[in-house]
This record gives structure tokens, sequence and C-alpha cells, in this order.
């Protein structure tokens, strides 16, 4: 009975590794359409997509039998819970990486306002941070995990300093409203992205410490 567990949960690690990638491909292959013009970069992300949705469908399952069947120890018990909000927050970013493609296909059409540099440096965050959380929870590696949920907060002050720039060629011209909005919002979905991988990184060190640490719990004084 242990042997066939321990291969169960061989082969949920190995699915949950397998959506990550396939997540964080369909980023920088949004990415790509976006920065180097490139319409054959977003064929396959719609694949991709169902591809992500798929697994989400297959996981939950999977470990609601782990669940009933083989009644894991409270530490298996928090991980394979733990998958089910992976998955979830996996499915989520992976819609992200769709919708930056859509702004993709519109914004590929234009002329740039300026070379991109800002959008390229929170993408390297982004999916490192989606790479880097799954690879803590699987692994349970909770120094990982943390050093991933302090990285969000450079995400966040680029992201403002994307919002800070369109708003200036905004003001400047109105003709690039629409264009510059695009831009704010593709910043927008990469800042959700790192958020997501967040939650994973949080659900990591539940997994591993026990500890609930969302909302900044970890570090807020006792009443």
């Amino acid at each position: 009975m242990e042997r066939h567990f321990d291969e169960e949960l061989n082969d949920l690690k190995h699915r949950l590794t397998k959506m990550c990638a396939l997540a964080e491909t369909m980023i920088g292959d949004a990415i790509k359409a976006l920065v180097q013009r490139d319409a054959s970069a977003l064929t396959a992300i719609q694949q991709h997509e169902a591809e992500v949705n798929r697994l989400q469908v297959e996981i939950d399952e999977m470990c609601f039998t782990m669940i009933a069947l083989r009644q894991p120890t409270a530490s298996d018990l928090r991980f394979i819970l733990g998958a089910t909000k992976t998955t979830t927050d996996l499915e989520r970013l992976a819609d992200q990486a769709v919708n930056i493609s859509n702004k993709a296909e519109r914004l590929m059409k234009q002329d740039p306002l300026k070379p991109f540099v800002i959008i390229p440096q929170m993408t390297d965050i982004a999916r490192g941070m989606v790479r880097d959380s799954l690879h803590a929870y699987v692994n349970r590696q909770v120094e990982k995990a943390r050093e991933v949920i302090q990285r969000d907060a450079q995400l966040n002050a680029l992201k403002k300093e994307i919002n800070a720039e369109m708003l200036e060629f905004m003001q400047r011209n109105p003709a690039t409203v629409p264009y510059a909005l695009d831009i704010v919002l593709v910043a927008h979905n990469l800042e959700r992205i790192g958020d997501h991988a967040k939650n994973i990184a949080e659900n990591a060190v539940f997994v591993i410490e026990g500890k609930d640490i969302r909302h900044g719990t970890e570090n807020r004084p006792a009443a």
C-alpha cells in the first residue's frame, strides 16, 4: 500500500510540474509575440491552455481519490490538499498569459511607442516566480518559497513604472491612449501572474511548516 501511495505521489508531482511548465511557456510565447512582433508565437497558446485545463481536472480528481483511498498522514494530506489550490493558481496564471496574447495580437499591428524594456524585465521575474514557486512546493523547500514571495515586490514596483510611463505618453498625445492602455493591462497581467506564483509559494510554506502566512500574517505582531 505504501509503495503504491509513493508512486501516486510522484505521479502527482510530475503532473504539477508539467502543468507549471506549460503555463510558463504560455507566458514566454505571449510576451515573445508582443516584444518581437512574432505572430507565430501565438499559435501554440490555445493548445497549451486546453492542456493546462485538462491537467487541472486530472490532478484535482487524483487528489480526491488519494485522500479517499489512502488516508494520508497530516503532512501528505496538506500536500495533496495544497495541490488542488496550486492547480487553481496555475490555471489562472495561464489565463493571464492568454489575456496577454490577445493584447499582443492587437498591439503587433501598430507601431510601438518605444522599445520594450520594463515588460521583458517583468516577464523574467514573473516566469522565474512561477517556476521557483512550483519547485519549492514539489520539493518542499521552504527557503526557496519565501524567496519567491519577496520577489513579488519587484513586480509591483515595475508595474508602477509602466503605469507612470504610459500615463506620460497619453498626456502628451491622446492618440496613444488605446496602445498605452493595452501596455498598462499587460503589466497588470504580469503582476497578477506574480500574485498567483506568490500564492503557490505561500501554499508551499503551509505544506512544509503547517503555518498559514497569507495576507502578511507571518510578520504581523501578535494582538
